[in-house]
């Protein structure tokens, strides 16, 4: 990555001195036995900020996706982002329920970017924990050598996971183990369940179908006697994915109630793997789901991987669709208010605030995903349909993506595109919704609404977009229940052009299970056809909108944030050293509290630096024109600030922490906690 470049003799790496937070496993058991993590610089950075909203799982079949891309620790290691717009991400977490992140190293330690992305959309994150080839063999003997030794690492892996707040872990053991040891692998596993369950409620320990009873490294592709005593002292397994047609049904049948604790492998590279993987996933999928087990899906990063056209974006969305036709959706929001989208698929070529644009560097952060809509990906456009893909080129109205919408529109035409499934049970106050849209002068955008009774009885509702409100009506009241106009149009002054659009409705005892966006013209072209006398035929108009985020809650926004003087700013370690042309380079650790020493639930904090010179030119009014640097986002309250340039004749430093609250409003800058560093003479 441009901001970390390699060096032709890099240090060793020593995890105990200050330098950009990174995630990095634990590679020796001597590393996991001495608890050397927990005295970690990056320690504090590494721990996910997110908690999943559910812990429990759901009784149906299940998707697993181990994520095993190029090794793993890439892009995603740098926890305060990186600079590579095209760094991989996984976006359709929708359909998922379980993500391992997996590695070649003994301890994988998920990056809490993953974590945190994940426990936002309801899914659990597991680490890895394995031992193969010759050195693995020696491990497993250390592991396996005596009740107390097993029942130690068991301890010191929990330790980790309840720490760095991720929900269990992947026991890889591929290697032969003496068949005198087995009853120590058992109680290995036995120990790390129990233990994982009192430390993190929820908690998952999955068996990786390997080892059998007998201490061979014999994969059975099934459940069956020689591996079920490891299945039951755990919370799953994950079979082998060269498993047979047959093999599904007959592991449900030895699992029992059990059956969706029985996760049959899919390799999506196609190494012997049962509908040979790739672009055919989906025929494994189907017989999965067919015999009512789960399923585990290893190594999506393929399309990534493998450079499938014609681009990443477009291959991701074709080869989750096929997931999706196979296995259908297993997560539901909005569940609770606020929420708040802005669709940052956690990558992109800008960051905005509220229109204004902040940053136009490029860069990676999976942990600034917001929300992903559920979009059904259909391919280009055809006829009266429009393309719909997540846009990180276009200007966006907050972090770096939009929805966007293109095509053409015949006729006396509605488009609609999926964006969320909910389940969303309402109160009796009224609920507001608030999105920005930008579009063309005829392109207009609205929001399409379902709700639900607790009779099933269902109504539909159209939040429509700004306009001539008895032509909305007219045109759309044959076509849903209700239909509600604006109650508040904002036009902001930016260079986008970004309109905000408030809406507010009530539906006590209903729930909210749809939420569509609906596209339509404001005014569609129209003439008489001769040939059909005086029959009206609307012309084919082109449309363009683009929906930059969509925030829900049962109170009209307008976030109350804790004032600068609530917070505690201050450094615990600074560092400089010499730059070019008379400057300084500053290193230096940023940390923040509440002075009241409660959590308060803010899920990012923006960092900005202002630098004043020494020899400041006064503006006409007197002032002095400081403009702030955006240095990065932090998800803990902490930041790492690396090579900062101080230029020669600066007199101070002021770093500004702007806080986010969770219904993506953002604290003026000029009220948001800081710290002033005063560098002359130093």
């Amino acid at each position: 990555m441009a901001r970390n470049p390699p060096s032709n003799n890099p240090p060793p790496f020593d995890p105990s001195e200050p330098s950009n937070p990174i995630s990095y496993p634990l590679k020796t058991l001597e590393e996991l036995e001495s608890r050397t993590y927990f005295n970690s610089f990056h320690l504090p950075f590494n721990k996910a900020s997110v908690k999943l909203p559910s812990n429990e799982l759901p009784k149906r079949p299940r998707l697993l996706v181990c994520h095993d891309m190029a090794g793993g620790y890439l892009d995603d290691k740098w926890i305060q982002g990186g600079n590579n717009p095209d760094a991989y991400a996984i976006w359709h977490w929708y359909l998922i329920d379980v993500f391992v992140y997996f590695s070649h190293s003994l301890v994988t330690l998920p990056p809490p970017c993953w974590t945190n992305t994940a426990h936002k959309h309801g899914v659990k994150v597991l680490g890895t924990f394995i031992m193969e080839w010759d050195e693995g063999k020696l491990l497993a003997n250390k592991l396996s050598s005596s009740t107390n030794s097993a029942q130690m690492y068991a301890e010191r892996l929990s330790e980790l996971a309840a720490a760095l707040g991720f929900d269990g872990w992947l026991v890889n053991m591929e290697v032969s183990v003496d068949v005198r040891q087995i009853p120590n692998l058992k109680e290995f596993i036995s120990h790390l369940t129990q233990s994982m369950h009192s430390l993190v409620p929820g908690s998952l320990v999955i068996w990786y179908d390997s080892v059998t009873m007998d201490g061979d490294l014999s994969w059975q592709d099934q459940l069956n006697e020689k591996n079920k005593p490891f299945f039951d002292i755990s919370d799953g397994i994950f079979v082998n994915y060269t498993w047979r047609e047959n093999y599904p049904k007959q592991s449900a049948e030895v699992a029992g109630d059990r059956k969706f604790d029985v996760y049959m492998g899919i390799d999506v590279f196609g190494r012997n793997t049962y509908g040979g993987g790739q672009w055919t996933t989906n025929l494994a999928l189907d017989v999965i789901k067919k015999d009512n087990v789960s399923a585990a899906i290893f190594a999506p990063g393929w399309v990534y991987e493998t450079k499938q056209l014609p681009d990443f974006q477009t291959a991701q969305n074709c080869w989750w669709a096929l997931v999706e036709r196979s296995w259908h959706v297993s997560q539901n929001y909005p569940l609770t208010l606020p929420f708040y989208s802005n669709f940052d698929q956690g990558h992109g070529y800008h960051l905005a605030v509220e229109g204004k644009k902040i940053s136009e560097t490029p860069w990676n952060n999976i942990s600034s995903q917001s929300f992903q809509p559920f979009l059904e990906f259909s391919g280009e456009s055809t006829g009266g349909h429009l393309k719909v893909v997540v846009d990180i080129k276009e200007p966006s109205y907050n972090g770096g993506g939009n929805l966007s919408f293109n095509g053409t529109l015949y006729d006396d035409f509605q488009f609609s595109a999926r964006l969320f499934e909910g389940k969303l049970q309402l109160a009796d106050s009224p609920v507001h919704f608030t999105y920005s849209v930008k579009s063309n002068g005829s392109s207009l955008l609205g929001l399409s609404l379902e709700f639900t009774s607790a009779i099933g009885e269902q109504k539909s509702v159209l939040v429509a977009s700004s306009g001539d409100s008895l032509l909305t009506m007219t045109r759309f009241v044959r076509h849903f229940d209700n239909v509600i106009m604006p109650h508040r149009v904002t036009k902001l002054e930016t260079e986008s052009s970004w309109v905000i659009q408030e809406s507010s409705i009530a539906m006590e005892g209903y729930m909210l299970t749809k939420i569509h966006a609906v596209c339509y013209m404001l005014r569609p072209e129209v003439h008489k056809s001769e040939s059909q006398g005086k029959t009206m035929v609307f012309s084919p108009s082109e449309y363009h909108a683009v929906l930059g985020h969509l925030a829900i809650d049962s109170r009209t926004l307008n976030s109350d944030f804790p004032p600068s003087t609530s917070w505690l700013v201050d450094s615990n370690f600074i560092k400089w050293s010499s730059g070019a042309h008379g400057s300084r380079k500053l290193n230096i650790k940023l940390v923040w509290k509440s002075k009241d020493g409660k959590t308060h639930l803010f899920p990012k904090y923006y960092i900005y630096v202002k630098k004043q010179s020494s020899i400041s030119i006064a503006e006409p009014n007197g002032s002095l024109q400081l403009v702030q640097e955006y240095l990065g986002v932090a998800e803990v309250e902490a930041f790492y600030v690396s090579d900062l340039v101080v230029p020669s004749g600066t007199s101070s430093v002021k770093f500004i922490i702007q806080v986010c609250s969770l219904d993506g409003a953002f604290q003026k800058l000029e009220e948001s906690p800081s710290l002033d560093l005063d560098v002359q003479g130093l």
